[in-house]
């Protein structure tokens, strides 16, 4: 048998290199627009980290190493990012955004219109993580994810942000209050706190 390509890079099963909190630098993989279950334009941002980070290539390594049909992206690698013009911080994301981006890539200004995505595979931009508690499938998880975006700059001796819990925690630890029950002793479940689990990424 010959050595395959990709054995030097590919986890054996078991293992997991958690994701490092703090400050990445990244690159964004695609960014497609869609529009949320509320009606409201929504981006939906592809990231990994970018070459010279100490994590580069992790999302992509976790794509291609996915064997299912049907996989997807990984969701710690994606960001959703719904624009409500309604509320006065209902932009405030999006354009934190593109000035990450804009600072990150010399030269580099936004163009609206048509498109609008596709001028943003491929540049760079920061991005900082923090631990954040879920509860999914009866039990309490744990996981690393993005805080907020940030210029290549801004994630120079960056803090670690305190942790933060999802609603599905919360509403199950006033589930726990109001029944008295232990953590293994419900049956209450909460569904992921996520967005859209069905995007698939680089079409």
């Amino acid at each position: 048998m010959q050595k395959p390509n990709n054995y030097d890079t590919t986890q054996a099963a078991g293992e997991f290199e958690p994701i490092k909190l703090g400050g990445h630098k990244m690159v964004i993989k695609q960014v497609s627009e869609k529009e949320s279950q509320g009606g409201l334009d929504m981006l939906i941002i592809l990231f990994d980290f970018a070459e010279g980070d100490e994590q580069a290539g992790y999302f992509m390594k976790q794509f291609e190493n996915d064997i299912r049909p049907d996989k997807k992206y990984p969701n710690a690698g994606t960001n959703y990012m719904i624009i409500d013009e309604s509320v006065d911080y209902g932009v405030r994301n999006l354009k934190t955004f593109i000035t990450c981006v804009e600072k990150s890539n010399p030269g580099f200004a936004v163009k609206w219109g048509d498109n609008f995505g596709q001028q943003f595979k491929g540049k760079l931009i920061g991005g900082i993580f923090r631990l954040e508690k879920d509860w999914y499938d009866n039990k309490e998880v744990k996981r690393h994810k993005l805080a907020w975006f940030r210029s290549i700059e801004g994630i120079k001796d960056a803090d670690i942000p305190e942790e933060r819990t999802t609603k599905a925690y919360d509403d199950h630890l006033k589930e726990e209050a109001i029944m008295g029950a232990n953590p293994s002793g419900t049956d209450f479940m909460s569904i992921p706190d996520s967005v859209a689990d069905d995007v698939l990424p680089f079409n």
